[in-house]
C-alpha cells in the first residue's frame, strides 16, 4: 500500500489484539494506509531503551515514565506538530483521570492516551468468607490475618507500591522537595506496612509480576486479595473465569474517606521521528482514541480503554463485573510518576533495593537511605539539586 507503518506494543491480549484488529480493518477496506503491529514482552518493555524502539518502529506504545529519556534524545514527534489544538483539548477533557496529562512534558503532549490503568485492589470475593471488603490499609492488615494477601512487588512494582502507600499517607513522593524521594517519617510508615504484608512470603512470590498474580488468582485459590496491583480488566470477565472471577475495587486509603493511594500506569501511543506522517495515519490514530473505538473496538478485542465515556459505560461495566465504575475514584486520585531522563533506571534499582531490603530484614532507615542515594544518582545534574538537605 502507499503508506505503511510498523508499530511495537506489549505481548498481552490487552496490548495487542485491538491494535492488530484495527490494522486488519484498514486492509479489509482497501485503505492506502497499512499499519502492522509487532509485540514484545512486558519485561523487555520495561527494560529496552525507548531510543532503540524509536529507531526501529514508526509507532511505539509506551509508558509515560520513559518520556524524559525519549524527549531528551529527540525520539518522538510531539502531538502538537501533527494534531489540531482542538483535538488535543478534546482528549484532555474526555480522558479518564490524568491519563492524558501524564504524556504532557516540557510544554508538549507526546503520546495519545490509548489505555488507562492504575493500581487498584483485586479480590476473590468468594475467598473472603463473609468478611467485608477492606477500604483502609489497617483493614488490609486485619484481612491478612485470615486469608492469603499477596503484595505486588516484582520487577518495578515494589517501588510503585511504596510510592502509592506514601500517596495514601498524604505525602506524594518528591512533593516536599524535588531532590528528596520521601520524608523519613512517611517512608518508614510505608516500609513498615509493606514488611508486615510480605513477612513469611517466599522469594518466588516476591518476584511475581501482576499478570502472574492474576493467573494464580484465576487458576488457584491461593490468593484472596492483592491490595495494590495494576488493574487488568481481562481478569474480571465472568464469561472467561467462571467461579474464579477477580473483583476490582478502589485502592486502599490511609483512613476512610482519604485519598486512594495509587500510581498511574496505562499506555500511550507515540509517533517516532522516523515516521513520515500522512493524513490517513492521523485519521487512523485519532479514531483509535475516539469514544467510538474506545467503547467498541478496544473492549471487544481485549483492550482497556482510556476514555472516561468507556469507564462510565453501563454496558461495559455489566460485561466486566463493574471493573471500571468500581475503580474510577482511584484513577481520578492517581499520582503521576517523575519522568526525567534517568527515572526508569531509578525505578528498577529502587524497586530491587526495597524488595531485597524487606526480604532480608534490613532496617527501614537503611533501605530509605539507599533509596535516596539511588534517586540522587539518577537525577540529571542541576546546580539546585546538588545541595542535599536532610528532610
Amino acid at each position: 500500500s502507499a503508506w505503511s507503518y510498523v508499530g511495537i506494543t506489549w505481548d498481552h491480549p490487552r496490548g495487542y489484539n485491538a491494535l492488530s484488529e484495527a490494522g486488519r480493518r484498514l486492509e479489509k477496506k482497501g485503505s492506502p494506509l497499512s499499519v502492522h503491529w509487532e509485540k514484545q514482552s512486558l519485561e523487555e518493555f520495561e527494560s529496552r531503551s525507548i531510543e532503540e524502539l524509536c529507531a526501529r518502529y514508526d509507532l511505539v506504545v509506551m509508558d509515560h515514565p520513559h518520556l524524559g529519556a525519549a524527549v531528551a534524545r529527540n525520539c518522538l514527534q510531539p502531538l502538537d506538530d501533527w494534531l489540531s489544538g482542538a483535538s488535543i483539548e478534546r482528549l484532555a477533557e474526555t480522558c479518564a483521570g490524568s491519563t492524558f496529562q501524564s504524556y504532557y512534558y516540557e510544554g508538549k503532549y507526546w503520546a495519545l492516551p490509548l489505555d488507562a490503568a492504575t493500581q487498584v485492589m483485586a479480590l476473590r470475593l468468594d475467598l473472603l468468607g463473609n468478611r467485608s471488603i477492606p477500604v483502609t490499609w489497617d483493614e488490609v492488615l486485619q484481612l491478612a490475618n485470615h486469608v492469603p494477601v499477596v503484595l505486588s512487588v516484582g520487577g518495578p512494582h515494589a517501588l510503585m507500591t511504596f510510592f502509592s502507600i506514601c500517596v495514601a499517607l498524604g505525602e506524594p513522593p518528591t512533593s516536599l522537595d524535588p531532590a528528596i524521594v520521601i520524608s523519613e517519617s512517611t517512608g518508614r510508615m510505608a516500609l513498615k506496612l509493606m514488611a508486615e504484608l510480605i513477612s513469611g512470603r517466599s522469594e518466588f512470590e516476591l518476584d511475581l509480576n501482576p499478570i502472574q498474580i492474576f493467573e494464580r488468582m484465576t487458576q488457584t485459590d491461593e490468593v484472596a486479595c492483592s491490595p495494590l496491583i495494576y488493574g487488568y480488566v481481562n481478569y474480571s470477565d465472568p464469561r472467561v473465569y467462571q467461579g474464579r472471577t477477580v473483583t476490582f475495587v478502589e485502592a486502599p486509603a490511609a483512613c476512610k474517606g482519604g485519598r486512594h493511594g495509587s500510581t498511574l500506569g496505562g499506555t500511550g501511543l507515540a509517533v517516532s521521528r522516523r515516521a513520515r506522517i500522512c493524513p490517513e495515519l492521523i485519521e487512523h490514530l485519532r479514531w483509535l482514541v475516539s469514544d467510538n473505538a474506545q467503547r467498541n473496538l478496544i473492549p471487544n478485542f481485549n483492550g482497556q480503554p482510556s476514555a472516561a465515556a468507556a469507564w462510565s459505560d453501563p454496558d461495559l461495566n455489566r460485561r466486566w463485573n463493574g471493573f471500571y465504575k468500581n475503580t474510577l475514584g482511584t484513577i481520578q486520585d492517581a499520582w503521576i510518576r517523575p519522568r526525567y531522563p534517568g527515572y526508569i533506571e531509578f525505578q528498577s534499582e529502587g524497586s530491587a533495593l526495597i524488595r531485597s531490603g524487606l526480604g532480608r530484614g534490613r532496617s527501614t532507615d537503611e533501605i530509605l537511605q539507599s533509596l535516596q542515594d539511588a534517586y540522587t544518582r539518577s537525577r540529571p545534574l542541576r546546580t539546585s539539586s546538588q545541595a542535599h538537605p536532610k528532610p
